[in-house]
């Protein structure tokens, strides 16, 4: 066992080889690492059994690369969870001088840690982001739940750096009513591209 603040050792809930399914790198070979704790506590979360950190290992930074080296990946994915609840700088210092590519997944509840190549920043209403945010994530990606969720995804976009890449995603339980609604918002506002679970609709990891 480790400490929340202990940056070699992280609580891994599970990591493997798949691809990536949503947002910008949808289609691409990605080694995900999903640590385990989360307290943004989103009702929809379809990953609910990572949020009690008690129950996962705490795994060595070196060992966490060495298995991620072993997939044959070239990019690896951080994910949870709330994977920023920890200090990851061992670890993207550790990923990236393996020769691997840092991408993140996060809410941005907590302080960002650790050398990202690529920040995928997806606010959730039940815990605010921090205001760095806006300023450094490369993609915004906002879960469409019902339609009030347009005009807040709207109001991120608003405050995000002009680079930034934006999605829509509906939330999975709600993919056939919300699907369409994106639909005709991205028409409308050209700025906003769909991101799709495709790995749901493909049934892999």
């Amino acid at each position: 066992m480790s400490s929340i603040t202990d940056p070699k050792h992280l609580p891994v809930m599970e990591s493997f080889y798949t691809i990536q399914g949503e947002g910008f790198y949808t289609g691409t070979p990605a080694y995900f690492i999903r640590l385990g704790g989360c307290d943004v506590g989103c009702v929809w979360c379809d990953v609910k059994e990572s949020w009690d950190v008690r129950q996962f290992d705490w795994i060595s930074v070196q060992d966490i690369v060495i298995d991620a080296k072993k997939s044959g990946a070239k990019m690896v994915v951080v994910t949870g969870g709330e994977p920023l609840m920890y200090n990851l700088a061992n670890l993207t210092s550790a990923l990236k001088e393996s020769g691997l590519q840092t991408n993140i997944e996060t809410s941005g509840a907590y302080p960002l840690t650790g050398d990202w190549d690529w920040i995928c920043f997806s606010p959730k209403k039940f815990k605010a982001p921090l205001d760095q945010f806006y300023r450094s994530s490369h993609e915004l990606k906002v879960i469409a739940f019902n339609k009030s969720d347009f005009n807040w995804a709207i109001a991120h976009a608003d405050k995000l750096n002009a680079k930034a890449q934006l999605f829509l995603q509906p939330e999975w339980s709600k993919e056939k009513e919300m699907t369409p609604l994106i639909v005709d918002f991205v028409k409308r506002n050209p700025r906003w591209k769909i991101s799709l679970q495709t790995h749901k609709y493909m049934d892999i990891p």
